[in-house]
């Protein structure tokens, strides 16, 4: 069974791209660009918790 918090992550920054890219087509850059912004540290974040595991 997969780990729930990488997972969460990785589903929250899916749902993150989804949301920019509507966004973007709606015509709402500076709201997609800070989505896409957030969508890029939940990346960060979900490595840093693989590689803390990894480690352990």
């Amino acid at each position: 069974m997969p780990e729930a918090v990488p997972t969460v992550l990785a589903l929250s920054t899916v749902a993150c791209f989804g949301a920019a890219l509507w966004l973007m087509s709606a015509g709402r850059l500076s709201v997609a660009g800070v989505t896409f912004l957030s969508a890029s540290i939940l990346i960060y974040f979900r490595e840093r918790w693989l590689q803390r595991n990894d480690a352990a």
